[in-house]
């Protein structure tokens, strides 16, 4: 077992419950994960984040989703921690390299997602380009909500499980 899992076992509950806000801005996912200590291993770990996530209702989902920047936002959301917020820039890099013309085409498709389904664009942008995401975006904007929100909650389950590896790797 890895030194950060057991760390996580062991830690106090409100602790815990923080690391877990930071890989996922439910606080009943964030909750359920602190009270299904002590994992076995990461795998195990891994399966109760995606079964808890499959199980919260749509309320749930919506506070996670709410807790990330729009794609190629240049500022955390007020309810974003540091770490969290350090997780989404390296995840957003590709934003970075994009010229003005995608960035602005990007911020419209954003809005355009966000009127329409009533929370922000979700994408798991770890290694996409700015171009990839706004195709992206964009073809997801044909979706009718129930489809959508099912595809958002899969790419905040991806998410979710790039920071908690990254959580488990961390110093701290």
């Amino acid at each position: 077992m890895s030194e950060k899992l057991e760390q996580l076992n062991q830690a106090a509950k409100e602790t815990v419950e923080s690391d877990f806000l930071n890989a996922c801005g439910s606080q009943k996912w964030s909750r359920k994960m602190a009270e299904s200590r002590p994992f076995d291993d990461i795998a195990a770990l891994l399966n109760q984040a995606e079964q808890i996530w499959r199980n919260l209702e749509a309320k749930d989902w919506l506070e996670a989703f709410a807790a990330h920047p729009k794609i190629g936002a240049k500022k955390a959301v007020p309810k974003q921690s540091a770490q969290s917020a350090e997780w989404s820039h390296g995840e957003q890099s590709g934003t970075r390299a994009a010229n003005d013309s995608v960035l602005e085409a990007l911020a419209e498709a954003n809005r355009l997602y966000e009127e329409k389904f009533g929370f922000i664009f979700i994408v798991c942008a770890t290694g996409k380009s700015a171009e990839e995401m706004l195709a992206i975006c964009q073809e997801r904007l044909n979706n009718n909500a129930d489809t959508e929100i099912r595809i958002v909650a899969d790419e905040q389950r991806k998410i979710t499980e790039i920071r908690l590896k990254k959580l488990l790797e961390s110093e701290n």
